[in-house]
This record gives C-alpha cells, structure tokens and sequence, in this order.
C-alpha cells in the first residue's frame, strides 16, 4: 500500500485550497477570491484499497506582518518538515519567479511536484513557457498542468502522486477524512460567509471562535463568536439594524447544515479584542498555536 503525507505549498490565492477540495472530492478547506483566506494547516486523507494520502493544505507563503502570520508560516514550516512529497502549486498567469524564489528558499528535503494551476486561463504556448521555466529547477522531480476549480487533470495528478509515495501502513482510518474536529470547519464555515459578505481589512481583522456545540435531540446549538480589532468593525460585522450579521447567520447556517446533515440552531456574537492579531494570548485561546 502506498502511504505518505503531501503537502500543498504556494503563494496566496494559487488555488492550493480548491485543490485539495478537488482531491478529495468534498469541500474540506473555505475558499475565496480574497487572498490569506487559509491561516491553518489544513489535512485531508484519502483513502483507497491501494493507498492512503494525507494531504496538507498551507496558508500561502508570505512575509510576516504580525504574530498572526508568524503562526501561519510556522504551519508551512512544519509542513514543509513532515512531507513526503510537496506540491508546489503556481498560478500560470501570476509571476513565476515569485513562485520560483519562494520554493527554492523552502529548501526541500523530499521530492516535489511542481503543479501549473489553472491553465485554461492561459494559451498553449504560455503553458509551454510555464513548462521550460519550472522543469528544469533543482526542486522539481515533475511537472503537470491541471485547472483544480474544473478538475482538469487532477485524476492524472493524482496518480503521479501515488507512484511517489513510498509504501507502508496507514496512518488513519479508512473512514477518516480529516483529523481535525468538527467544530473547527464549523468555525471556518462562517469566517467563510465574513469573507464572501465584507470588503477590505474586516476579513483580514477577523476570527471566529465557537464558544458552544451541542447535540441535541432535533438539532444541533452552536453559538460563536466573532472577534475583531475596532469597534468601528464591529460595526460593519452587524451593519444597519442588525442586518449585516442577519445575512451572515443565516448564509453561515445554511452552509453548516449542508456540512452537518442536520438542523442547525446558530447564534453569532460580536466582540471587540484590540490589537488580537500581535497578541500571543488572544492567537492561543483562538486556536492559533
């Protein structure tokens, strides 16, 4: 059985997050037009009678700012430290050597695949161009062109994978898609909507903590907060009468019920936390270790 840990690695918005997805064949990971969308490490593990593959998708590689993004580029550090093989994923139209300079600087100790994403948005001969630029890189064990959105050759991708992984015993169940708990892709679900409803820094001043998450007999209570810098921001999260956190509750519960597979009774709470971002007490408590 072929068994290995592959990690996703790139710049933010090549499209590592709508790859897993694509992968796996289920929505794991939130995704948005926005960039810095993924701040965790994210892991999805695929299953078959041949092999188990532990994906990662990472927060896209950044210079730091604040302690927010020191956490998000250790979780690439530590991806890049527990891979077996790393995906290097570059968006055909963005600047290849961008991309280049940040995966050479990564210094990989494993095989890497370097992967051309979304290549319909871009002409036969520019992918050509793509192809001579990367190939011959010192990280790249293999090159390949897909459009994860369509889930162009990711069948192909897949199977190259596969044929680097090396063999051994899973590490999970076959019945494990992920090993993180349920309450976190709650959590994620509505800093998803927060990204899909508001404009400018609220995403990016933004977290969501879910304080409660209860079975009960008919339904499932969960109540969350959300947490920003300013009240000013908080402000916009509620917007005029309340109507702004309305429509967030009500896209976020929509999505969480699709998720759950069950009824779902959701309460969102807005609270003010300066400078949380720079703060190592507020970054633990929200989950960001």
């Amino acid at each position: 059985m072929k068994v290995g840990f592959v990690n996703i690695f790139g710049k933010p918005n090549a499209g590592k997050s709508t790859l897993l997805n694509a992968l796996l064949g289920e929505k794991l990971a939130i995704i948005s037009k926005k960039v810095q969308t993924t701040r965790h490490r994210i892991k999805g593990i695929l299953t078959t009678e041949a092999y188990q593959v532990i994906f990662s998708d990472t927060p896209g590689i950044i210079e730091p700012k604040y302690r927010l993004h020191e956490k998000m580029m250790a979780a690439v550090t530590e991806a890049k430290e527990d891979a077996d093989l790393a995906i290097l994923l570059v968006d055909i139209n963005d600047k290849w050597e961008e991309a280049d300079a940040i995966f050479s600087s990564l210094q990989f100790k494993v095989p890497a695949l370097v992967v051309i994403n979304k290549q319909d948005m871009a002409s036969p001969q520019k992918k050509e161009l793509a192809f001579e630029f990367f190939k011959n890189k010192a990280y790249c064990k293999d090159i390949i062109a897909i459009t994860a959105l369509r889930k162009v050759n990711t069948e192909e991708l897949l199977n190259r994978i596969v044929t680097l992984l090396p063999e051994g015993e899973p590490f999970f169940d076959g019945e494990e898609m992920t090993d993180l708990p349920t309450r976190f892709f709650v959590g994620e679900i509505i800093r998803e909507k927060i990204y899909e409803q508001y404009e400018e820094e609220i995403p990016y001043h933004t977290t969501v903590v879910v304080r409660e998450f209860k079975e009960k007999s008919t339904l499932i209570k969960i109540q969350a907060d959300i947490i920003v810098q300013r009240d000013t921001q908080k402000g916009i999260i509620l917007g005029e009468r309340g109507n702004g956190i309305k429509a967030l509750g009500t896209a976020a519960r929509i999505d969480i019920e699709k998720f759950l597979g069950q009824k779902v009774f959701l309460e969102l709470f807005v609270k003010v936390k300066p400078k949380w971002r720079d703060n190592d007490l507020y970054l633990k408590e929200y989950g960001y270790h």
